[in-house]
């Protein structure tokens, strides 16, 4: 199937369509253009849709500017996280203050338009791509081939002029595009060379409160058949991948559809994947993308990823060391959860690098007091602590909370533990971000809509 689809795709002649899709391609939204791009080289109607990858403003504004000079009328993609819309903003103003808008159609997708339509579309935007992207890109570049107008499309989002004044514009949305099934789709895009972690599950019944994921995917799993990772999997060893990775809100969730993990299912899967990549080649799992659970590790799980996985750490997310907190964040397990968790990998021969999470709504003095305790703990017995400051995330019910902030204790700690090794992460950049977030909440840019290039 790959190597059919790069061939057509190599055969296409990019002047021959008179669309262009450019993506503004940066990390914040780079997986997700993978998987979108895989979904276009998929639909035989579609593969000789010519696609761009535009990393910075420079070279978005100089694809933008090649497909005009060829009469093409250009669909530029925008993806990011809620921490990085303003700067996505700030980008998108400057590419269309050297392009103009002639022939040219923006449009925003991911976790944080999903969440804030009417916020993105105001900071001007033309359109927003509500929920998940694969079954959407494919009606949005269709209807635009046809000449047709994409504000029709399902899962599109847009405001209309309701008057002289900036405020009497309104949002009007088709509601959300369909929920994709992940073996319809590639967890890539092959033609185009761009890989990354094969996305094994979406979804997650858990919504803790300040998680994004299952608020935009859905809060129950859909998983990608062991089959149909096997088929991917072969194509990455076909092409000389080294090291394999899945992406997952919860690995040891896999093949499950409730909170009890199916040690049969998780097995299959690594054990398959294995079998395909040989012993030379390397397998994580647990680790980044993939977190585990600290209710989910036990002897048995443990004693499994030991037979498979090339890992010997594991992210485990404890989030605070309150048991509180983690009731009042729903996270679903208890502080003694975290600590038996880090016990059991430290007794495996697993090192735990337990997420926490700072400056969460409604904490305490004593909150904060218990969990730097935890952590002193969970460091003394040999693990690591990676810390997060909280951030009220669009789409979350802790969305309206206030910023994160780490009290004078709190960091003093955090920085002894980092000069140590003990600690890592990105608290302090967090925590100036959770503020931007705060207030650009309040107060927003707006912009009036644009009438669509035809």
């Amino acid at each position: 199937m790959a190597p059919l689809m790069a061939s057509l795709a190599a055969s296409a002649n990019v002047s021959a369509s008179p669309l262009l899709i450019v993506w503004a391609y940066r990390r914040t939204g780079k997986f997700a253009f993978h998987v979108l791009t895989g979904a276009l080289e998929s639909a035989p109607d579609l593969v000789h849709v010519p696609v761009e990858f535009g990393n910075g403003v420079d070279a978005v504004v100089a694809a933008i500017e090649a497909g005009r000079s060829r009469g093409q009328r250009v669909l530029v993609g925008w993806s990011f996280y809620s921490p990085d819309f303003a700067q996505m903003t700030r980008e998108l103003h400057e590419v269309r203050r050297r392009t103009g808008d002639h022939l040219v159609v923006h449009v925003a997708g991911g976790v944080h338009a999903s969440a804030e339509p009417l916020q993105t579309l105001r900071a001007g935007f033309d359109l927003v791509a509500i929920g998940e992207g694969e079954l959407l890109v494919l009606d949005l570049v269709r209807t635009l081939l046809r000449g047709g107008d994409p504000r029709t499309v399902a899962g599109i989002a847009f405001l209309e002029d309701r008057g002289s004044e900036l405020h009497k514009t309104e949002l009007k949305r088709n509601g959300k595009a369909l929920r994709p099934s992940l073996d319809d789709f590639p967890p890539c895009a092959p033609a185009h060379r761009r890989h990354g972690p094969i996305e094994i599950t979406r979804g997650c019944i858990y919504a803790c409160r300040f998680c994004q994921t299952p608020y935009f995917a859905g809060a129950n799993f859909r998983h990608r058949s062991v089959a149909n990772v096997q088929q991917w999997v072969r194509y990455f060893v076909s092409i000389g991948f080294r090291d394999f990775r899945f992406l997952t809100p919860t690995s040891m969730s896999y093949g499950t559809s409730g909170a009890e993990p199916s040690l049969a299912a998780v097995e299959d899967l690594l054990a398959t994947v294995r079998a395909e990549i040989g012993p030379e080649r390397r397998l994580w799992f647990g680790t980044f993308p993939s977190e585990v659970r600290p209710e989910h590790v036990t002897p048995a799980a443990l004693a499994l990823l030991k037979r498979y996985v090339d890992n010997r750490a594991l992210i485990l997310g404890g989030q605070s060391g309150s048991d509180a907190m983690l009731q009042h964040s729903k996270r679903g397990h208890d502080v003694a959860s975290i600590e038996r968790a880090a016990a059991l990998c430290l007794e495996h021969g697993f090192v735990p690098h337990v997420d926490f999470l700072f400056g969460m709504p409604g904490e305490s003095e004593g909150d904060v007091e218990a969990t730097l305790a935890l952590m002193d703990r969970l460091v003394a017995q040999g693990a690591r602590v990676h810390g997060h400051t909280f951030m009220p995330l669009p789409g979350t019910p802790f969305r309206r909370a206030a910023a994160g902030a780490l009290t004078p204790v709190l960091r003093k700690r955090l920085l002894q533990l980092a000069s140590q090794g003990a600690v890592y992460g990105q608290w302090e950049q967090q925590e100036t971000t959770a503020l931007e977030i705060a207030a650009w909440q309040q107060s927003e840019v707006v912009a009036r809509p644009r009438h669509l290039p035809s």
